[in-house]
């Protein structure tokens, strides 16, 4: 893992009661999401651009399933 992911500060949801959950970090040039419960593992990296369309699609309800 780069040194840059190792010293993140890495954040889950406050909404988040289990261990099923992803984690997030500010890192240089944007964001990074690690699964929780390997920190080891892989991480995504997002763009600041990609990560403001990411939450914008959220707030709009572009992901929602719509139970239908």
């Amino acid at each position: 893992m780069s040194p840059e992911l190792t010293r993140a500060a890495w954040r889950t949801s406050s909404h988040s009661g289990s261990s099923d959950c992803v984690e997030v970090a500010v890192v240089p040039g944007g964001m990074a999401v690690r699964d929780s419960k390997d920190p080891g593992g892989a991480v995504l990296r997002f763009t600041v651009a990609e990560w403001r369309a990411f939450v914008a699609g959220v707030r709009d309800g572009e992901f929602d399933l719509g139970g239908d």
